[in-house]
Formats: structure tokens, sequence, C-alpha cells
């Protein structure tokens, strides 16, 4: 039996509302939301002022284009005068050569008309050509404007936000702002002119019927509009956010494909994606549905319009006060008047979803960036002394991760950070590499205060190898490269020899210049990490990290990685995040991290004399790999 709440339509609620729900909640969409209570009258005043603020920052972009712009708003004139020539020449080929029977004064005008409509044709075509150029390279600086913004954000924006939702922003929002510049900002000018242009000549030719035209046309659009346009804006905005919440799921659906498959749950998988489908049909539906009534309303307006021009016109033709001439005129001027009212209603529905789509783009654009104000431009070489003093951090307010940490590492020492999951070793790498920002205490290199410091400086002097390595689609030269991209052929070489990646290297199909798939997935985690190590080696950094750089790999895999390791930790700072304490056990300073406080330090043999938690932890890791080892010769006796 369907529940009750999949069969109920989905309640109208606003973008940032649909924002605001994970995409864990979306199958129960329609059951939460709601019209709400006040506040209507408020947001009612608030769009008009959001949306006038939106497109004059659409217009800031296409207004770079000033040449395109002026040239195309010289063929627009051209246009329009054109066209309001083809019916007056209409009049004049019944009233002064069909009725005088005039054959060869018909064929002059008729060739003066083919050539009239001939050129307005061309101008269309041209000035459409400019545009659409004019229109994409304001898209290209809209783009490169939200990417680059997406480049200088800190690291919790993009913890706060599904990636497959900025996806969408990239894509579909700035494609629906495309579509407006390219179709229909010359439509919208063209229209307006010619209007203006059309009801300007029908009351120098007749005040009665062009009165009569105006009204009918000019107030039932104007009304109609009115009513629709609001209702149709908050429709494609909930739309967009729809649209948002799919490319999120589905991103992070193709991401997950191995767990997925590993657990068995592509059935639930397929129904959640049922469900935030359902929901954006239904967001998709009611936005669709109530643009889709412009084009019947107008059409009903121009009939109506056409009917009084043909009826007034008829009354005054019978008692002499006009000629058929100039009601054909009319009736052409009248259907002029309409088709550009028709289709600006029509485009006003394409001007809704773009609207839509760059608030949600400005929306990023205005996020706040990565905050760097350093005192100082010229950084010299690090030795590597690092100073954590009563260092305090919490990502949410209230709830601290880190609590007065105080650690020093000389230039050149080798810092181990151990503790259970969530104790806060990866908050203080984070730290170091100032991915968040301090909310207590300050961090030294070399005496230096890291926020004095420029963070691209800081960070190139940082070599880091992470537990899930990184890897771009590309050639494995290339990613190596990534550490230096100055870097010669002879030095990305070297630094694989010396990360033992080399060997697996020339294995593969084309050695160096062999294509990876995305994140390196055609290759083991193994040879992922050791691309990394080189990738680090080849950065020559001053301070290393290495976070759980030999985890889930095998063992001889490890004593490689391990000694790529060494030779990159040789004569550098280094901080390394590890379970396995054998991995750890030569190391200056081993902290142990419980709570987020440091709850012991000290050598590996100080440590073990405390009898405290790394003693602990060393016993029971001791006696797991002699379990391991019984079991393994239990088996091979067997």
């Amino acid at each position: 039996m369907t529940p009750k709440w999949r069969t109920e339509p989905l309640p109208t609620m606003s973008a940032k509302t649909y924002e605001r729900i994970p995409i864990a909640a979306t199958s129960l969409m329609p059951r939460i939301g709601g019209h709400g209570g006040g506040g209507g009258h408020q947001h009612a005043k608030e769009r008009p002022r959001q949306a006038r603020r939106t497109i004059l920052r659409v217009w800031s972009y296409l207004s770079r284009q000033k040449s395109s712009l002026i040239l195309a708003a010289f063929m627009v004139a051209g246009i329009v005068a054109l066209d309001l020539t083809g019916p007056i020449l209409v009049g004049r080929v019944i009233d002064h050569y069909i009725v005088p029977r005039d054959l060869a004064g018909l064929w002059r005008v008729l060739l003066l008309m083919a050539a009239v409509y001939a050129s307005s044709l061309m101008l269309n075509l041209l000035q459409s050509y400019v545009m659409v150029g004019a229109a994409q390279r304001a898209i290209r600086d809209i783009r490169a404007d939200l990417f680059g913004k997406l480049q200088r954000l800190p690291l919790d924006f993009f913890d706060r936000r599904i990636h497959g939702e900025l996806m969408a922003r990239l894509t579909s929002d700035v494609e629906s702002i495309n579509q407006v510049l390219s179709n229909s900002v010359t439509q919208i000018v063209t229209g307006i002119l010619s209007t203006v242009g059309v009801g300007v000549a029908m009351f120098v030719i007749n005040p009665w019927m062009a009165g009569a035209c105006v009204l009918v046309v000019g107030g039932l659009t104007i009304l109609s509009n009115r009513w629709l346009a609001t209702r149709i804006y908050e429709h494609y905005r909930v739309q967009q956010s729809a649209v948002g919440h799919l490319y999120g799921y589905v991103e992070e659906v193709i991401g997950g494909q191995r767990v997925i498959k590993a657990y068995g749950q592509e059935k639930v998988t397929e129904d959640t994606f049922r469900e935030v489908n359902h929901n954006y049909r239904d967001a998709a539906t009611r936005a669709q549905a109530l643009s889709s009534l412009t084009p019947p309303i107008m059409n009903t307006v121009n009939n109506i319009a056409l009917t009084l021009v043909g009826g007034i016109g008829g009354f005054l033709a019978i008692h002499g006060l006009t000629t058929v001439g100039t009601i054909a005129t009319f009736v052409n001027y009248t259907r002029q008047f309409g088709r550009p009212l028709n289709e600006i209603a029509n485009l006003y529905n394409q001007l809704q979803s773009a609207l839509a789509g760059a608030e949600r783009v400005f929306e990023i654009i205005d996020e706040t960036p990565e905050v760097d104000a350093p005192r100082l431009t010229e950084v010299p070489r690090f030795l590597g002394d690092v100073v954590f003093d009563d260092v305090t951090f919490s990502y949410i307010q209230g709830k601290p991760v880190l609590k007065h940490i105080h650690l020093h590492a000389s230039a050149g020492q080798t810092i181990a950070l151990i503790g259970p999951t969530g104790a806060g070793k990866t908050t203080i790498i984070n730290l170091l590499t100032r991915f968040y920002e301090l909310e207590g205490g300050k961090i030294l290199v070399d005496g230096i205060d890291l926020r004095d410091l420029p963070k691209e400086s800081l960070r190139r002097q940082l070599g880091i190898v992470l537990q899930d390595t990184f890897l771009f689609s590309g050639s494995i030269r290339d990613n190596i490269r990534y550490g230096r991209l100055d870097a010669t052929d002879q030095e990305v070489l070297d630094a694989a020899r010396l990360a033992n990646a080399d060997t697996f290297i020339h294995r593969m199909p084309l050695g160096y210049d062999t294509l990876l798939a995305e994140r390196g997935s055609n290759l083991s985690h193994g040879q992922r990490q050791m691309l990394a190590i080189a990738r680090a080696i080849l950065a020559n950094p001053a301070i290393l990290i290495l976070d759980e750089a030999t985890s889930s790999v095998d063992t001889r895999t490890e004593k490689h990685i391990q000694q790529a390791m060494l030779r990159l930790m040789n004569g550098r700072t280094s901080f390394v995040i590890a379970h396995r304490l054998s991995t750890i056990r030569g190391a200056d300073q081993i902290l142990v991290i419980n709570n987020g406080e440091i709850q012991e330090r000290g050598t590996h043999t100080e440590l073990l004399a405390l009898r405290g938690i790394y003693w602990r932890l060393s016993s029971r890791q001791q006696a797991a790999a002699s379990h391991r080892g019984e079991n393994r010769a239990s088996l091979l006796a067997s």
C-alpha cells in the first residue's frame, strides 16, 4: 500500500528552506515544510528588490561588451524601423494599387516590400550573432568569477555544502543565465522598441482603433503578468534548488559505488534516488505548469484585440471614415503590437528561471573568502622550528576540539601524533596548514606567527601525504609534477625513484605517460601512496606532514613506503599521524592526544616506562600481532 504522504503534493517552500534540508531527508520532502504563517507580505516586498539587484549584477557583466552592445542596438533599431515599414506598405498596396488596379505600381511596391523583409532578416541574423558572442563572453566571466571564488573559499565552506549541489551552480544555474543573455535580451529590447513604435504609429493613423488595441492588449497583459510573476519566480527558485539536490545525490552515489556494492545497498540507493527525483519532478511540474499559462493567456488577449480592431475598423469603413488599406495596416500593427508582448511574456518565464539561477550563483560569489592578511611578504626558507602556544580550536562554537595545546618541534625533529579517532590529531595538522583559523593561542614557525605569513608562501613549504591520496585525471608524470610545476622530467624521475615508485611505473603500459583514471582508481592504494610521496619529495618541503600514510597496505608495500618516507623525512621537521605504533618508534617526540588534550608526551622508551595510555596501546597491538602470527602458523601447519 502506498503511504499517504507519497501522494500528497509538494508543499510550497522557499529555495532557502529546500537548501537547508540534507539529501538523506529529501525522501521525506512531501511531509515537511508547509505554507507557513506570517511574513508573506515582507517576502513580496523583498523579492522585487532582490530581483532588481540580481538583474543589475548580471547586466554589469554584459555591459563590459560595450562595442557589441552598441552595434546590436543600431541593428535592433534598424529591425524595428523595417518592421514598422512593412504594414504601411501593405496598406498602400491595397489603397493605391490594388483598388485602382495599378499593376505596374503594385510590382514596384511588392519588390520594395521584399527588400524590406529581406533586410530585416539579415539584420536579425547579424544581431543574433553579435549578441550571442557578447553573451558568451559575459557567461565566461561569470563562470570564471564563480570558479575563482570557489578556489578562495575556506575548507569549512566545503564541509557545509553538498559537492554535487555546487556543481549544479556551475552548470545548470549558469546555463539558465546563458539562455537568457544569448536569446532573450535582444528579443526583449526589440519587443519594447517595436511595441512603442507600433503604438505611436497606430495613434498617428487612427486614435480610436489605437486606443482600443492598447487598452486591451496592454492592460490585460500587465494584469496577467503581475499575477503570474511572483508565483513563477518562487517556483523556479524551488526547482533550481531541487535540481541541485538531485545533482548532489547523483555525485554522491557515483563516488560511493564501491561501498554501495560492498553492502548490497543498490535497491535502497535506487529507492532514495526515486524519491529525490520525485521531489524534483514535483518542483519542476509546478514551475513549468504555471509558466505554461502565459502563451494561451496572451493568445486570448491578442484575439480579443483583433476582434475589437476588426469591429471598430469595419464600423468606420462602412461610414466612410477609414479605408480598407488602413484597416489592413491596423490588423498587421495589432499583431505586431501583441507579438512582442507575447514574446516578452514567454521570455519572462525564462527570466524567472535565470534570476533564480543567478541568485544562487551570486550567493556563492558573495561568500566571505579565506582570510589572509599577512604582515610579511618575503618569507625565507623555513628551518622548521614549530611551536604551538596555548592553541584552542572549535569547529562548532562552544564545542572545543583542541584545548590549550602546547608543543615544540625543533628543526629536523619527527613528531608523532597518536590517539583515538576524533581526538584532534588531524585538527592539529589542519591548523598548521591554516586550513582553519585559530580560536585561541598562536602557532609559530621559526618564531614567526603563522597569521603573519601569506598562506600561499606557507603552504609552498609544507609537504602533505594523506591517508586518502588524491590523484588527478592525467598522466603519472603530471601527477608527480603537481608538487612543483616547473620541475624537469629528470627531477620527476628522481623523485619517483626516491619514493620507490619507479619500478611499478615502468611496468605500466606507457610508463610515466600512463593516464590515470579519476582519483587514480586504476592504481592500488600503495601505488597511489608512493606517487603522493614522490610528489612531496619533488616539492622539497621544509615541514612534512604524514597522515596515516602507511595504512591499508600489505606488509611488503608498507616496507617500500616506509623506506620512501624515511628518505623524505631526512633533515625535515615531520609530523606523523599513525595508528600502527611500530611505524613511529624512532620519533623524537610522541604525543598521545585524547579529548583534545596532550595527555602524554615523550620518546617510545619514556612512554612505555610511564605505563599509561601509550603503554596500553602498545601492549594491545603487540598482543594482536602475536595472535595474528599464531593464526598464520596454525594455517600453515594444517
